[in-house]
């Protein structure tokens, strides 16, 4: 299935819009193995230089991960205040994840926004946008996290560097030449 809607401005970025390549995750903050996805992206991302934009978007398993909802809307309550990035690191961090109330407001202290930001009642004005993250996952085939989709097509197969390198060049739209 393709990705719906297509990497845009609205999306937290990594990158340039325009990009030759492009990779999305769809992913949760309590969820294993996004944790262990989240190095191999971020190496991908810093071996493709600026061929590539990588875009997050929350997909919370809320039934399996009581916290991921929690996660999600901290992450967007930092981006409000333009430190989606650091959030999203931090929430990342470490073997396990760390995301009740008190481990969100010592993240939001640690990258330097006031906690309450990242805390209900604050994120109560975040929440479509977590909400519509997820919705787009659903329209765009995904089942669980991490979803990845290289070039707007869903990823299928083990989340390596090397997979994903080969998949993105692979899969990369032909150069534009001039008119013969």
């Amino acid at each position: 299935m393709p990705l719906e809607p297509r990497i845009g401005s609205y999306d937290h970025l990594q990158g340039v819009l325009g990009a030759e390549l492009t990779l999305v995750e769809y992913g949760d903050f309590e969820c294993p193995y996004c944790r262990l996805a989240a190095p191999v992206i971020d190496e991908v991302v810093t071996r493709l230089g600026n061929r590539i934009v990588f875009a997050f978007r929350h997909f919370p398993l809320a039934e399996l991960h009581p916290f991921a909802l929690s996660a999600a809307v901290a992450a967007e309550g930092a981006a409000l205040k333009g430190q989606f990035w650091p959030m999203h690191a931090r929430l990342y961090a470490g073997d396990e994840p760390a995301l009740r109330q008190e481990d969100l407001r010592r993240y939001a202290e640690e990258i330097g926004i006031p906690p309450e930001k990242v805390l209900w009642p604050a994120t109560r004005f975040v929440e479509d946008r977590v909400e519509a993250d997820f919705n787009s996952g659903v329209r765009s085939g995904v089942r669980g996290t991490p979803s990845l989709f290289v070039n707007g097509e869903l990823f299928h197969g083990s989340i390596t560097v090397e997979n994903l390198l080969d998949a993105l060049e692979s899969t990369a739209p032909a150069p534009v030449g001039p008119a013969l």
